[in-house]
């Protein structure tokens, strides 16, 4: 649970110091993060915390990329604040050079040689990946090496 209490702990700092777009953006993650472990009907684990927070991020990703498309520049930046809230509280991402790595090496240990086999390939791979690494460009880099 030391995530969530960090993100508190973080909340409370803001707030005492006057920083209300941060503190409101921690708000948010407190509440995603409350209703998960109502959902559960435990406390969470860091695991947990994780995802609910690449969860978050993900939905501030897809609502950046609507509101460019709407030009709603000062939406973007609300958004972008809070994604940037939400992934320094996320662990280290891999880099595409080491996610093409490790997908290479999963390709090799699952014996995969045409890009039909993308589906033995993907579920090894998130698992070694998870939360660490982006599944959609893994999926990329997948079909690229597979030659799909």
């Amino acid at each position: 649970m030391a995530i969530a209490e960090d993100i508190r702990s973080e909340m409370t700092t803001a707030w005492k110091a006057g920083n209300l777009a941060r503190r409101d953006a921690l708000r948010l993650i407190i509440a995603a993060l409350d209703n998960a472990r109502i959902d559960l009907g435990r406390p969470l684990e860091d695991e947990d915390a994780t995802k609910v927070l690449q969860r978050e991020a993900k939905q501030r990703r897809d609502s950046i990329a609507e509101f460019q498309q709407a030009g709603r520049a000062d939406l973007v930046a609300k958004e972008q604040a809070e994604l940037d809230e939400i992934t320094s509280f996320l662990p280290q991402q891999l880099s595409e050079d080491e996610l093409r790595t490790i997908v290479q090496e999963v390709i090799a240990e699952v014996g995969a040689t045409t890009a039909n086999d993308v589906g033995k390939v993907m579920r090894p791979l998130m698992a070694r990946i998870a939360g660490r690494g982006d599944g959609r460009l893994a999926n990329e880099i997948a079909k690229q090496v597979l030659g799909g």
